[in-house]
């Protein structure tokens, strides 16, 4: 199979934890990666900062122009320098928008992306829940 199995309820359960959350900008549109001067954030970045447990991981999102609080896509990265693999929310990003995160994101040959585009599909196994 080719495809990832997309289903409207996963990005309903990703709205929802967004709509809980506070979105905490932490490098605006137009800044510099503290680390790496010469990238810059083609959106607003940063992290919802209201995770419930003490283990959980923060939860890294780019914010678009969209007057939405929908997650649009999600971007997944790994990174070998970091030794990571990590998934961020696009919410409420443009198909211009998307298409900068995603350049953005696969600047360096350290660290690659793809992105996971929103459906509103649900799959038949899916229907009961």
């Amino acid at each position: 199979m080719n495809e990832v199995e997309n289903n409207a309820l996963f990005w309903q359960k990703l709205d929802s934890l967004v709509l809980s959350g506070t979105l905490k900008i932490e490098y605006p549109k137009g800044s510099a990666h503290e680390r790496y001067h010469n990238l810059i954030y083609p959106v607003d970045y940063g992290a919802l900062s209201d995770a419930t447990s003490p283990e959980a991981e923060k939860v890294y999102a780019y914010k678009g122009s969209e007057n939405t609080n929908d997650v649009t896509a999600i971007a997944v990265t790994t990174d070998i320098l970091d030794k990571d693999c990590l998934v961020r929310l696009l919410i409420g990003c443009t198909e211009e928008e998307s298409a900068r995160i995603l350049e953005f994101l696969n600047q360096t040959e350290f660290q690659k992306a793809i992105l996971v585009r929103r459906v509103n599909t649900v799959p038949s196994w899916a229907i009961n829940d």
